[in-house]
């Protein structure tokens, strides 16, 4: 499955930029980058784990962080050089991080965890490199309604051969708030926080993703159930574990 994953992001890495730094992709990506900035201490030394063309590094650097970017595609991480000169580029998998242990001050990932066969493992890893109080902060889909016909339209497109960043069966998984809360002090974080967010989608014809965006902030605080992306985040402890 690692491979399938590579492969279609390979093939999509020249187009995966107007997907998601264009127009309403670029308005989605910046609200779910914001959410997980939060939750990031800042200026430090981040790990961003499936970094894609690096928009989240880019973003993280300019902010006067430093960053290493890391994804199994050898394609994005062409284009992530291109991008952002600045940051550490390597190709790799999160679930076998090729990195020494308690080097990075915080860790990332966005729209990437669900790809994960063993997210225990890709934890386990994020946590041996962080520091002692380093942060991790991911971005996935949650379940809910929304999201539980993707698999069945992410299939159909495969075999409609649709072209388009995403678009396959790659046995995705979607958490819920427990699940989440449950992997990450599995795997030894503290301060575990977990939250949704994302109501509007890019793919939302422009009249109703501008109203989307308007309510989103509602929906978030007061409705959280009909946000579809989640948010989890969790702190490695002084002691080490």
């Amino acid at each position: 499955m690692t491979e399938k994953v590579q492969r279609h992001y390979d093939e999509m890495a020249e187009v995966y930029d107007r997907r998601y730094d264009r127009g309403q992709g670029r308005s989605y990506h910046e609200h779910i980058s914001e959410q997980v900035m939060d939750w990031l201490p800042p200026g430090g030394r981040l790990l961003d784990i499936g970094c894609g063309t690096g928009l989240f590094v880019e973003r993280y650097c300019e902010r006067g962080g430093k960053a290493v970017g890391l994804d199994l595609s050898p394609k994005m991480i062409e284009r992530a050089r291109d991008r952002c000169a600045s940051a550490e580029w390597t190709v790799g998998t999160g679930d076998s991080l090729p990195f020494r242990d308690d080097i990075f001050d915080a860790a990332s990932s966005l729209l990437a965890f669900s790809y994960f066969r063993d997210p225990d493992r890709m934890l386990a890893e994020a946590i041996r490199v962080l520091r002692p109080g380093g942060r991790l902060t991911l971005c996935t889909l949650g379940r809910n309604f929304f999201t539980a016909g993707l698999p069945a339209i992410h299939t159909l497109g495969e075999l409609a051969h649709v072209r388009q960043v995403g678009m396959g069966s790659f046995g995705e998984r979607y958490y819920s708030e427990r699940q989440m809360t449950e992997l990450f002090a599995r795997a030894g974080f503290a301060d575990v926080r977990v939250r949704r967010c994302s109501f509007a989608h890019l793919n939302l014809a422009p009249p109703v993703y501008r109203l989307a965006r308007k309510v989103e902030p509602i929906v978030e605080r007061r409705l959280p159930y009909l946000a579809y992306n989640l948010v989890a985040s969790g702190k490695k402890p002084h002691d080490g574990r």
